[in-house]
């Protein structure tokens, strides 16, 4: 049986989400990919094993996430259920609903039917009775962002969720949910947009919002699909994931594209004795609204690996300034969300 490392807590940054009492582990898992039903569950059981010894307790899920849709749910509940029920109070599992998870008008989006189905199916997959953080995916043009809001502060109330979130809403989608929010005292305290170095534009946009709401974010895409790594650096691996062509994420121009800033910013992080991948987690944290970034894992050595990032969370002036510079020649890139 499973038995956490009793020193889990001792390297660990916890960051709070904006003005509410919740702390986020710096660190946090996603689990959009490698976590299901084509993936082997031993290598899930290790990878959740090794993020909970190494201090991680913020766990990111989505109803759709898999593959096959749910699938993630349900391997995260089966580990969940074997292993880390002892440990679910010290643990902050959060879910999500507003991408397509089953077909019809009602599997999909943000109506106050597709946000209550989709907790409640969330929920069973994953065997709790709650979870700690539910999100809305992102927003639905089609539907008042009051019928969204309601549809979270019910959760919260029937006891489904302690804290509501969003993900994926602008500056101005952000600023007009969060005054629902208040008016309705719903605990609303986290935005989890795309940020990283090459997908800055939450900067001037969604951050002030936060900012004045007092609400928290957690990054995902922190590493921009692997291409803040030197994975990329010596040409595309057969195995990465830029090299699949049934990835709608990353493809080999995209990598090509940016092969040069890649190699300087390496070069910088190499200075500051980092890996690219710790000083993109370290650069990402910089900012006081995030309070987690979120990484992936295909097997537990990589969160080893990502953890080492908060050995150095401190910049330079000099380090800042040459960062913006190398990407400003690079200019901006962008593409779809998860």
């Amino acid at each position: 049986m499973y038995q956490a490392d009793s020193t889990r807590y001792d390297q660990m940054v916890y960051k709070r989400l904006g003005h509410s009492g919740l702390k986020l582990s710096a660190i946090g898992l996603g689990l959009w990919h490698n976590f299901g039903s084509v993936d082997n569950l031993a290598n899930q059981q290790a990878i959740i094993h090794k993020a909970f010894d190494l201090g991680i307790t913020y766990y990111d899920l989505a109803n759709n996430y898999g593959p096959v849709p749910g699938s993630a749910e349900a391997n995260f509940g089966r580990i969940m259920a074997h292993d880390m029920k002892p440990y679910r109070d010290e643990m902050i599992i959060a879910s999500k609903a507003g991408y397509e998870m089953w077909p019809g008008p009602y599997g999909d989006w943000g109506s106050r039917k597709s946000i209550i189905a989709s907790a409640n199916q969330s929920l069973q997959r994953l065997g709790l009775d709650y979870v700690d953080i539910f999100y809305s995916h992102r927003p639905d043009p089609e539907t008042d962002v009051t019928e969204t809001a309601l549809a979270l502060d019910q959760l919260v109330h029937e006891g489904k969720t302690l804290y509501v979130g969003i993900s994926n809403y602008s500056g101005a989608q952000t600023a007009a949910i969060a005054k629902i929010f208040k008016d309705l005292k719903t605990p609303f305290v986290i935005h989890q947009p795309r940020y990283n170095m090459f997908n800055r534009e939450v900067e001037t946009d969604v951050f002030p919002e936060l900012r004045k709401a007092g609400i928290g974010a957690v990054g995902f895409s922190a590493l921009s699909q692997g291409l803040l790594t030197d994975k990329y650096l010596h040409g595309i691996p057969e195995d990465s994931r830029a090299k699949k062509s049934s990835s709608p994420f990353l493809h080999p121009a995209q990598v090509e594209a940016t092969l040069k800033t890649v190699a300087q910013l390496n070069d910088l992080a190499q200075k500051r004795g980092q890996t690219l991948a710790e000083m993109a987690l370290a650069w990402n944290l910089r900012e006081p609204e995030v309070a987690s970034v979120l990484v992936g894992a295909s097997r537990p050595a990589q969160l080893v690996d990502n953890v080492h990032a908060l050995a150095n969370l401190d910049f330079t002036a000099a380090e800042l300034k040459a960062i913006d510079t190398i990407l400003a020649a690079q200019g901006t890139i962008s593409w779809g969300a998860h």
